[in-house]
């Protein structure tokens, strides 16, 4: 039996949830979604800085997670930005510390 996926823990939600390439029409776009959470840890780790280990226990969860959760955003945003695909932010499992669980 499969262990339930404990909720990851983020600041707040993204404003803005999606980018697209400049001049291309969005019905000619394939897109890639990249989840809540995926964003929270890179947002953490790569622009604020902060060392897996605490980035981690910021969002509530073990290191390996976060580097799990790490690898897949920084794989799809590579393939986007490489074959011009657009990037949606959406889901996860995750919760706003500030408010209840999600």
């Amino acid at each position: 039996m499969v262990r339930p996926r404990k909720c990851r823990r983020i600041s707040n939600e993204p404003e803005i949830t999606y980018f697209k390439p400049a001049g291309v029409r969005l019905i000619e776009l394939k897109e890639l979604e990249i989840s809540i959470d995926e964003l929270e840890a890179l947002k953490l780790v790569d622009y604020s800085s902060i060392e897996q280990t605490n980035a981690s226990k910021k969002m509530d969860i073990s290191q390996p997670t976060l580097s799990r959760l790490l690898l897949s955003a920084r794989k799809k945003i590579a393939q986007a930005l490489t074959e011009g695909y657009a990037i949606k932010i959406n889901g996860g499992n995750y919760y706003i510390k500030k408010n209840k669980k999600r």
